[in-house]
C-alpha cells in the first residue's frame, strides 16, 4: 500500500521525513504528489536505500484554466510517474476525467466540485482514477466534517456503481499526519467503507506506479517519436 503526500515546501515535512514515518507505519512507498508550484527537491534513490520504502516521483497540477492544464499534464506526463489534477470545480473534475494522460483526479468533491454519471463514465473510458480524500474526516469537525462524509458516500456509490478506478489518500502534508493503513481501514469502517474498499485504494496507487513505470521504460524509440498510452494524438 501507498501514501500520497505533499511535501515541503508544499506541506511542513520534508519527503525523508515522510517517507520513515511512512515505512515506520508499514506502507511500501509513498508518492510525492506536491503542486506544481511548489516542487520538493529530494534524491529518491537515496530515500529508497536508507528507509527500505519505494518513493514515487509526481505532480499534481492546480490551476483554473483548461489550456495551462492540458500544457501541464503534456509538459508532466514525460518526466513523472503519477499525473494528477487537483480537481474540487465541475469545470477542472470534467477536464481531468477526459483526459487518458491523468493518471487521478484528486479530490473532486471539494470545494465546489461534484462527480456525476457523465463525468464517472469518462474516467472509467480515460482510466483516470477518483480519489478519496480522507483528509477532511481525519482533520475537519462539525458541518465540514458532515459535508465531507456526504460527498465522500455520494462518490462511494457512484464509484461502486459503475466501477470506476479509485485510490484514497489521508493527504498527508505533514509526517503528523500520516496514519497506518491499519488506521485508515479502521476509519473506513466507521464512516461505512469496507476495510477492503480502503485497502483497494491505497494499494492502487502501486498498481499505477508499476504500470507508468513500465510504460515509460518501454516508450520510447528516438527522439520525438514514442508509443504506448501516452502516445500523441495526431
Amino acid at each position: 500500500m501507498y501514501e500520497a503526500v505533499h511535501a515541503h515546501p508544499d506541506g511542513q515535512s520534508t519527503v525523508a521525513r515522510l517517507a520513515k514515518t511512512a515505512a515506520d507505519y508499514g506502507f511500501e512507498g509513498v508518492v510525492v504528489r506536491n503542486h506544481a508550484d511548489a516542487r520538493a527537491e529530494y534524491d529518491p534513490e537515496r530515500i529508497r536505500d536508507e528507509y527500505g520504502i519505494d518513493v514515487v516521483e509526481g505532480v499534481e497540477i492546480r490551476t483554473d484554466d483548461r489550456q495551462s492544464a492540458s500544457g501541464a499534464v503534456g509538459n508532466y506526463r514525460t518526466t513523472e510517474t503519477i499525473v494528477a489534477v487537483h480537481g474540487g470545480t465541475n469545470a477542472m473534475n470534467r477536464f481531468a476525467v477526459e483526459q487518458a494522460k491523468v493518471d487521478v483526479l484528486a479530490h473532486p468533491m471539494a470545494g465546489d466540485g461534484d462527480i456525476n454519471h457523465v463525468l464517472v463514465k469518462a474516467a472509467v473510458e480515460n482510466g483516470v482514477r477518483l480519489e478519496f480524500d480522507l483528509s477532511g474526516v481525519l482533520r475537519q469537525s462539525g458541518g465540514r466534517r458532515v459535508r465531507t462524509l456526504q460527498s465522500l458516500r455520494k462518490l462511494r456509490e457512484i464509484v461502486d456503481h459503475y466501477d470506476a478506478p479509485y485510490v484514497v489518500s489521508a493527504e498527508p502534508t505533514s509526517h503528523l499526519e500520516v496514519r497506518a493503513p491499519r488506521e485508515l481501514k479502521a476509519l473506513g469502517e466507521e464512516i461505512g467503507f469496507t476495510r477492503e474498499f480502503i485497502e483497494d485504494g491505497l494499494a492502487e496507487w502501486g498498481r499505477l506506479t508499476e504500470r507508468n513505470r513500465h510504460i515509460h521504460s518501454e516508450s520510447f524509440i528516438e527522439p520525438g517519436v514514442e508509443r504506448g498510452r501516452y502516445e500523441e494524438e495526431s
